[in-house]
Parts: structure tokens; C-alpha cells; sequence
């Protein structure tokens, strides 16, 4: 169990976030400005509450427009990075978050720039006679860091930390970013959850789909 909730019986929303979304065209909602935190949240909730979910779900290898939102991903010197890596889980501000497998803490730390992860964990777990791999939860609370140290080991279903709220969680609005890695290339505390056009068969082989892990229907 990732999140307090069933994916088998609780309704929940699939979010689009490219510009397959009609909502994010400039023309169609041209009061929508996603650089501002309040504005974006009431977006995203309002859509789960007209639809009666609890949760709202997806991003794996989406193309998305959101991220032109803030500088960390749109650099003077580089291809700007719009290709999600992980799931994204929309939900309340507080929502506990669960260790889905047995783990070590690999590393932590708040990645505090407008934008980015805000407070982020990363696990490393093992199977028997395979290499090690990654698990990584972003936009947590500050105090889901508190008493952690490298090496800290958690059993599956034990509690990690809670959804943070923002400005805290990186500035979004309240969510989980799940995503999975292969290979660290040798970071800590941080890594790509967003990369570039050009950079995306690289990280999609470093960064399987989270849901082969969690089932969820409806995502690819």
C-alpha cells in the first residue's frame, strides 16, 4: 500500500496535464495561471470534487505543459524538460504515505527551488541476486525528514512521511510524486522527475512505469 486508498473501489480521476487537456489552452481558460500555487490547487480539486474522486492519478511519460510554470525546468542553456517520469497522486495536504516495499532509506533532502520536489525520499531496495533499485517520493512534508538518517530501514506498509502542503511541497498543489529508478547515476537526495524530448527513451530505460508495481487500472 502506497496511499490510504483502495484503487479497486474508491473512485478516482485521471489527470491529463499535456495539452491534450483542453482546460490548459490559453484560449479556452485564459484566467488559469499555473504559476500561481492557489490558483493550480483549486484547479485540481475542483476537478476531483465535480468528479467524486478521492484521489487523482497519472503523468507516467506524458508530455506535459505545466512544467513552463517555472524556471527550474526552462533554462536559457538547455532543452526545456516536460516528460513526466513518475505517477503523480493528487490529494490532500497530510495524507499519509506508505512504504510499498521492504527498503533502506538511500537518501533525503528538500529540494526547496519553486517548482521542484520540495522535501523528497528516496529507498533502496533489493531483491535476492538482482542490483539494487530506487524508489523516490516528492512533495512530502518537512517534518517526513525529521529523524531520518542513510540506511534507516522501513518494512512494507510502515508509514514514510505525509503529503506535503505548499508552499513546503516545492510549491505545487498537494501530491505524491512516485517514480522509480534503476540507477541513481550516482545522486543523492535528488533526481530527474521531469526530463527533455530528447533525453526521454534515456530516462524512461532508467525509470520503469511505477505501475507495474501498483496495478492501477486505467493507467498505462
Amino acid at each position: 500500500m502506497l496511499l490510504p486508498f483502495d484503487f479497486t473501489n474508491d473512485p478516482y480521476l485521471l489527470l491529463d496535464f499535456s495539452a491534450m487537456n483542453p482546460d490548459l489552452a490559453p484560449e479556452r481558460r485564459p484566467g488559469l495561471d499555473l504559476a500561481n500555487t492557489a490558483t493550480f490547487t483549486d484547479y485540481v480539486f475542483g476537478k476531483l470534487k465535480a468528479a467524486g474522486a478521492k484521489i487523482g492519478v497519472g503523468g507516467y511519460n506524458e508530455h506535459r505543459v505545466i512544467y513552463r510554470r517555472s524556471k527550474h525546468f526552462n533554462t536559457s542553456d538547455a532543452e526545456p524538460r516536460e516528460i513526466h517520469l513518475g505517477i503523480d497522486f493528487w490529494a490532500d495536504a497530510g495524507t499519509p504515505v506508505y512504504v510499498p516495499l521492504d527498503g533502506s532509506v538511500h537518501s533525503f533532502q528538500d529540494n526547496a527551488t519553486f517548482g521542484d520536489y520540495g522535501p523528497t525520499i528516496i529507498l533502496e531496495h533489493h531483491n535476492p541476486g538482482e542490483k539494487p533499485y530506487y524508489s523516490l517520493y516528492g512533495h512530502l512534508t518537512r517534518q517526513s525528514l525529521e529523524g531520518l538518517y542513510e540506511g534507516r530501514a522501513f518494512n512494507a506498509g510502515e508509514k514514510l512521511g505525509e503529503i506535503g502542503p505548499y508552499p513546503e511541497n516545492g510549491d505545487w498543489p498537494p501530491h505524491l510524486h512516485f517514480q522509480l529508478m534503476n540507477d541513481m547515476l550516482g545522486l543523492k537526495g535528488d533526481f530527474p522527475g521531469v526530463c527533455s524530448l530528447t533525453d526521454r527513451k534515456k530516462f524512461l530505460a532508467i525509470c520503469p512505469n511505477p505501475n507495474k508495481w501498483l496495478g492501477i487500472a486505467g493507467l498505462p
